[in-house]
């Protein structure tokens, strides 16, 4: 094992949106680990991740009416029966905007064993870390907010029902996961709009994940109506992660727009968070590690490659 790898590595890599189903993917190109075919193929990534002394993480995830849609960088939304797409799920059958197919109202049983399963199958691939996705308009959140879910039973209505697929789905995780690694939650704590999902009920949220067994939550924010008004800015998901952290007395992350090491270590050195998820600016700029070593003085916790040196 490379030593010099392992100081310049991410402490932890997480997947994108791993869906525990074929029919639970966002576009027909995404990734998943709904068999163990998938598990095997993940193996060779997490023993990699581990070699370069990186934690492998992943993110489960169901993509309810956000399902069967394009690539991003393809044209359209939504993706016909006859072009390889299929029919949505939601708590609700309501689309999220024009463009996307009308989903199917579900029930929860449809889904708590798929993401248990997934589970299994996460660890025997080798991740030591696990995500639930309830944020960004999947299917989780949909649930949660009240903007998609308009369902009169059990798990409509009241906040308290609205909670219950979550609960009952980390609750079934959590008894597949081993208990000595980490289960974490990653929510939208808020919906940017008005009479959805807010802060508040993220704290309350939080306080009951954490009685669940959940270890982290993962706070994000935004996706669930396509014309929110988001004030994007440095940090701006930044005080959600605070406010859970001292309201539910949980672990959190903060993401989004933190791009610089000063910027993450303030987060840090000020308790506003447990850690800091860099993404985007990752992608940006693989070297980023090696930055925030040097711009906080800790060179010597990321020694760099002989062949670079001369470039720092």
């Amino acid at each position: 094992m490379s030593t010099e790898g392992r100081g310049r590595s991410a402490g932890l890599t997480i997947t994108k949106a791993a869906a525990v189903e074929a029919w639970e993917r966002i576009t027909p190109a995404d990734a998943g680990i709904w068999s163990d075919t998938h598990a095997e193929a993940w193996a060779k990534i997490t023993k990699f991740l581990k070699e370069q002394g990186a934690v492998p993480g992943i993110r489960l995830a169901h993509a309810g009416r956000k399902a069967s849609t394009a690539r991003p960088w393809d044209p359209g939304t939504g993706i016909a029966d006859t072009d390889g797409g299929w029919e949505p799920v939601a708590p609700s059958a309501l689309t999220l905007a024009d463009g996307y197919r009308m989903p199917r109202e579900l029930t929860v049983a449809e889904i708590v064993q798929a993401f248990a399963d997934a589970a299994k199958r996460s660890d025997a691939a080798g991740f030591d870390w696990l995500e639930l996705h309830a944020a960004h308009g999947y299917l989780l959140h949909e649930f949660l907010s009240p903007l998609s879910n308009r369902r009169t039973d059990g798990c409509g209505g009241a906040f308290e029902n609205r909670v219950r697929s979550v609960l009952e789905t980390t609750r079934a995780v959590r008894q597949a996961w081993p208990e000595t690694k980490p289960l974490t939650v990653r929510l939208s704590c808020t919906d940017w709009t008005e009479s959805g999902w807010t802060g508040d009920d993220s704290v309350a949220l939080a306080r009951l994940l954490k009685a669940e067994g959940v270890d982290l939550t993962d706070c994000s924010t935004g996706g669930n109506t396509a014309n929110a008004q988001i004030p994007v800015g440095a940090g701006y998901r930044a005080p959600f992660a605070e406010a859970i952290r001292h309201g539910a007395d949980i672990a959190t992350a903060a993401a989004g727009m933190i791009t610089s090491p000063m910027q993450a270590d303030e987060i840090i050195c000020n308790s506003r968070a447990d850690t800091v998820l860099i993404a985007r600016e990752s992608l940006r700029d693989p070297n980023w590690p090696i930055k925030a070593a040097a711009e906080l003085h800790q060179k010597d916790k990321a020694p760099i490659p002989v062949h670079y040196a001369r470039a720092f």
